[in-house]
């Protein structure tokens, strides 16, 4: 995972919670939108962190190799 450890913007801590919200929503299919409120992340920029993240470390890797 290389999420970031606080947001951007407000510095609340959001990559404990990576994890949770990854399994709900890409595993158990639940409303991402949804998900986040019940986690607690009701900025915007909060929820920016979570929505625009993507898992570049497999990719990272495999340039390692080559």
């Amino acid at each position: 995972m290389m999420m970031p450890v606080r947001c951007f913007t407000c510095g609340k801590v959001v990559a404990d919670k990576w994890e949770e919200y990854d399994k709900r929503v890409n595993k158990d299919k639940e409303d991402a939108a949804k998900v986040l409120d019940e986690l607690g992340f009701t900025r915007y920029c909060c929820r920016r962190m979570f929505v625009s993240n993507i898992e570049l470390i497999d990719e990272f890797i495999t340039l390692n190799r080559k």
